[in-house]
């Protein structure tokens, strides 16, 4: 870890008009952070003294704790509101909460919220850096850049080659933050769902729209595939599970038709049986795991690079 550099802002709020700069350096720097990993100890001492807070106002396992995890490994100290028993419940609003929480000496906190534009709201109103852990249909930034990390393991570069992201694409923020830091660097995305799950508008972030997967997947490189987001469905989006299953999962015989190396891949958590069979989830061609692994190097990067650590 020889880089002093640091990020161009003092937030992580979303991949969407990233520099290809900052963009490579998290990368980069996600690189060094994986092979703390290998280590008989797993600390650094880079953030030492360092306050950090998470503030989730949505369920979360992975993300939450790979959060913790990759600030405790950088030496830094961490704190988790729960919001059942914080003021929030009194009524308290998000920036009150935020500012409130900053003049405790927090350098930076970690949001999760249903409404997008939140982090972007809390950052404009504290001094501390903010970091977008996922707001409503808009991005989560860090889930896109460990994908992306995940994928330039396995191909070094991603130009010019091919990710099919499958499922819930309306109600994505993952899909989002993909397909913004993917197009930065080159790469041809193509969205595939049922047309009741498409956004009117996806075309123009530059993904290819379509609702065969099976044609879609035949040349992929990369099969992301997303998680039905029943909690966000405010009415039916298809007939039933059975059925989306049966026109949108993948299962061996599907996997069967794509390239032999192609890649699978899942942001977490996985409805078995729904989005893929276990069969496909547990193959040799499954990286879901390298995926979380990826998310703690990942996040590490972010956070060094925000809090100022240096060599």
């Amino acid at each position: 870890m020889n880089s002093v550099k640091s990020l161009k802002t003092k937030d992580l709020l979303g991949l969407q008009g990233m520099s290809l700069e900052d963009l490579n350096l998290i990368l980069k720097t996600a690189h060094s952070m994986k092979e703390i990993f290998t280590r008989p100890v797993k600390r650094v001492p880079p953030l030492l003294a360092k306050n950090i807070v998470t503030l989730f106002y949505e369920p979360s396992t992975r993300t939450r704790t790979s959060f913790h995890t990759a600030a405790k490994m950088l030496s830094a100290s961490t704190q988790s509101v729960a919001l059942s028993t914080s003021s929030v419940a009194k009524g308290e609003t998000l920036i009150d909460t935020c500012k409130n929480i900053e003049a405790m000496g927090v350098d930076a906190l970690i949001i999760r919220h249903s409404m997008a534009g939140a982090p972007h709201l809390v950052a404009k109103n504290i001094k501390a850096s903010v970091i977008n852990a996922g707001d409503g249909f808009n991005e989560h930034p860090t889930q896109g850049l460990l994908d992306i990390f995940t994928m330039l393991e396995k191909a070094r570069t991603l130009k010019d080659k091919h990710i099919v992201i499958v499922g819930d694409i309306a109600h994505s923020r993952v899909a989002r933050s993909n397909i913004w830091g993917l197009r930065a660097l080159g790469a041809k995305v193509t969205v595939v769902g049922p047309p009741s799950l498409m956004p009117k508008d996806i075309e123009k972030t530059g993904a290819v729209v379509s609702y065969d997967i099976d044609k879609a997947i035949k040349d992929a490189d990369f099969i992301n595939v997303l998680r039905i987001q029943k909690e966000r469905q405010k009415i039916g989006y298809f007939p039933s599970i059975e059925e989306y299953a049966q026109l949108y999962g993948l299962n061996s015989e599907r996997l069967s038709r794509a390239k032999k190396d192609v890649v699978v891949m899942h942001p977490g958590p996985i409805n078995r049986g729904v989005e893929m069979t276990s069969e496909v989830a547990d193959s040799l061609q499954s990286v879901i795991l390298e995926q979380v692994t990826n998310g703690v190097a990942v996040r590490m990067a972010v956070l060094f690079l925000l809090l100022g650590g240096k060599k």
